[in-house]
């Protein structure tokens, strides 16, 4: 059994983004890959505002490697020839952090270290993730048939298990001393609280859909991502989940785990790179069919032809409440080595919103094996019979907002 060195590990990327939540709209921007190595490069916590942690790949290894985001120095903290580091955390009030090791013997287990010592901690507990509610309350995610939430306490030495059925994701809810983790219903997941005072758990919102991973923003607010999305959620006033950026023009896909420094001005984001496919549309075949799907209060439709004589063109229209809301005659073609794709909306009546001569272009980014990112406009496989497209729509207040529609292919 191996809960944390998996046999093929994914080859991930740590990057680093400024944070503005002041306006309207919350802003990410100024990216940069700052691990930059192949293998597994994850599991980041921010130290302090400008000192980032994560697990990095080192010599068929993984140590601990420490990030200063303003002089951008990197200085590795652990080089455990016996084993391999994960999940390094600073913890509160102290000079020391802690860590995941994975032994070469196969034994697992949270170590503390300081300087060059290193000490294990509750040897009795499998642990693979973890949060510091303070230097003696630990919420752990224990591995087992199946996994559960424990709740330590050192200077009382008690370990009550809270809840079963769990993920990964734990986590410190801002203005507060109570700690939020994922429970896996088989119908929805939610994200809960925990008072470790006095063992109450209560439901804060359901997940995005099968996603785990998720941070929290001073304000109460929450992240989470899901292929190349982050997504936002207010429980205080969000009915929703609702794409606050979608990373088309970043070369990174697969979103999984996600730390915010406590200033906000910094995220941290853990993606695969992608791999990227030619501009031609034998490699986007799979938009080709009929799809079906909601949006708007109403219904939704496309059907995209397969691809012939350089092109692939499709009718679009919206029905609310049994009536016909508004068509879009749209194509991709093969143009200068790239994809353009075009469209033009009409009236009910077929009466032309864009002038004669005139269309919404929308220039291609990128192709990859399950997506054709084109600027405005992201369509995705999720599988064979499943597909999202990501538009970007301008609002009135003069943002923009990332709608998708989710489309299922008929037979």
């Amino acid at each position: 059994m191996f809960p944390l060195a998996l046999l093929c590990q994914p080859n991930t990327e740590v990057y680093l983004f400024d944070l503005d939540t002041t306006g309207n709209q919350i802003s990410i921007s100024n990216g940069k890959n700052i691990s930059n190595n192949e293998g597994y490069d994850n599991q980041p916590s921010f130290k302090d505002d400008n000192t980032l942690l994560f697990a990095a790949t080192r010599n068929a290894q993984t140590d601990v490697l420490s990030y200063s985001i303003r002089d951008e120095i990197k200085k590795w903290l652990t080089d455990t020839k016996q084993g391999s580091e994960y999940s390094p955390t600073q913890i509160p009030k102290s000079k020391k952090f802690s860590a995941i090791r994975l032994d070469t013997t196969g034994k697992q287990f949270l170590y503390r270290y300081h300087k060059e010592k290193s000490k294990a901690l509750l040897k009795d507990l499998v642990i693979g993730y973890y949060v510091w509610n303070s230097d003696n309350i630990l919420a752990s995610f224990v591995l087992g048939e199946p996994n559960i939430l424990i709740l330590s306490n050192f200077r009382k030495n008690t370990h009550p298990t809270i809840d079963t059925n769990i993920g990964r994701s734990l986590h410190n809810i801002p203005n507060s001393n109570l700690i939020s983790y994922i429970k896996k219903k088989k119908e929805e997941w939610e994200i809960r609280s925990l008072n470790p005072k006095t063992g109450e758990t209560k439901r804060i919102a359901t997940t995005v859909p099968n996603v785990e991973d998720m941070c929290w923003l001073a304000d109460g607010s929450i992240l989470m991502g899901k292929g190349k999305a982050l997504y936002h959620f207010d429980p205080k006033k969000d009915a929703a989940w609702k794409i606050i950026k979608l990373f088309d023009t970043e070369a990174f896909d697969n979103i999984t785990r996600i730390a915010v420094n406590e200033a906000n001005n910094k995220i941290a984001i853990v993606a695969e790179p992608e791999t990227t496919l030619e501009p031609k549309l034998e490699n986007i075949r799979w938009i080709a069919g009929n799809w079906k799907g909601e949006a708007f209060g109403g219904i939704t439709e496309e059907n995209w032809s397969e691809p012939s004589g350089g092109s692939m063109m499709a009718t679009f229209k919206l029905i609310v409440d049994g009536k016909v809301n508004f068509y879009e005659i749209e194509t991709i073609s093969e143009v200068n080595n790239s994809l353009l794709l075009c469209l033009k909306h009409f009236n009910n009546d077929l009466k032309g919103w864009e002038t004669k001569d005139e269309t919404v272009d929308f220039p291609l980014i990128r192709v990859t094996k399950n997506k054709a990112i084109f600027e405005g406009m992201t369509f995705e496989s999720t599988d064979e019979h499943n597909m999202i497209v990501y538009v970007a729509i301008g609002q009135k207040d003069g943002t923009t907002a990332i709608v998708p529609f989710h489309y299922t292919k008929s037979n």
